[in-house]
């Protein structure tokens, strides 16, 4: 029922799929599957986000470390929840994975085995120190050329978006989702299976707010900036600063604010 001023009408909607993916980890070296848990995710582009998720999650240190994904058919006839099992690579420590992960599943992060700030810390050295600068007004053309790609979010208004561009502002990638991590897993996951892609992409646009989960996934994806329509948390902020990440929030009509790494960014 819609409800417009009063009046009411009875009506037809689109809305968001969110629906659970179970995720499983083998060791090609041999040995039992181990779960990790639940990604409650919007079903699309799941190797995108299986693969940018492990990686920036730190389950394995490099994309190469997946050796297969296997998304067996559900049994129609027995409910059951979507599946992958994923290869890894027999230099992965499972066992260890597995002991020291704290998997929460929700559709607002995903699955978040966070980083501390301190160990973000150690990846300084990944950040392109001598990134170029950006024109200001470039920056703030950037969302509203992701919100052009959304198509899905045309549709139903229910979904995060996260796109990587280049230095140039050209949108290379984009990924949408219901919850805005797995947005940012799936567009980095896109990124690696693409030849170059990641290299290519400096600037992490996102379509809200930022927490600290996705300055780590930029920090540790190789990405200079974080630019996004919504408020950074004092978390992600401190985490944009220790890694050298630009953060800029609040991008709209033509204005926004930068929190870290202003030296980057250009008037005109």
């Amino acid at each position: 029922m819609r409800v417009d001023h009063g009046a009411a009408r009875t009506d037809q909607d689109l809305v968001a799929i969110e629906a659970p993916l179970s995720v499983e980890v083998r060791s090609a070296g041999g040995g039992p599957v181990c779960r990790l848990g639940v990604l409650m995710r919007t079903p699309g582009d799941d190797a995108d986000l299986i693969r940018g998720w492990l990686y920036t999650e730190r389950v394995v240190q490099d994309v190469a470390a997946i050796v297969s994904m296997d998304f067996p058919e559900p049994d129609a006839s027995v409910p059951a929840e979507a599946r992958v099992t994923v290869m890894l690579a027999d230099s992965v420590a499972i066992d260890e994975v597995v002991q020291h992960r704290v998997l929460t599943p929700t559709s607002a992060c995903g699955l978040c085995g966070r980083l501390s700030v301190d160990r973000l810390h150690a990846r300084r050295a990944h950040i392109n120190a001598a990134a170029p600068c950006w024109p200001s007004t470039l920056i703030a053309s950037l969302p509203a050329r992701l919100l052009s790609a959304q198509a899905v979010f045309a549709e139903t208004g229910g979904l995060h978006a996260a796109g990587l561009f280049d230095a140039q502002g050209q949108l290379r990638v984009v990924r949408e989702d219901i919850g805005r991590h797995n947005a940012v897993d799936k567009v980095i996951g896109a990124a690696f299976s693409g030849e170059g892609v990641i290299n290519h992409t400096p600037l992490l646009v996102v379509s809200g707010r930022v927490a600290f989960e996705i300055v780590q996934k930029a920090a540790v994806g190789g990405l200079d900036a974080v630019i996004a329509v919504g408020a950074p948390s004092d978390m992600a902020i401190e985490a944009a600063r220790v890694t050298g990440l630009t953060l800029v929030g609040f991008v709209r009509d033509g204005r926004f604010n930068v929190y870290t790494g202003a030296e980057r960014i250009a008037d005109g």
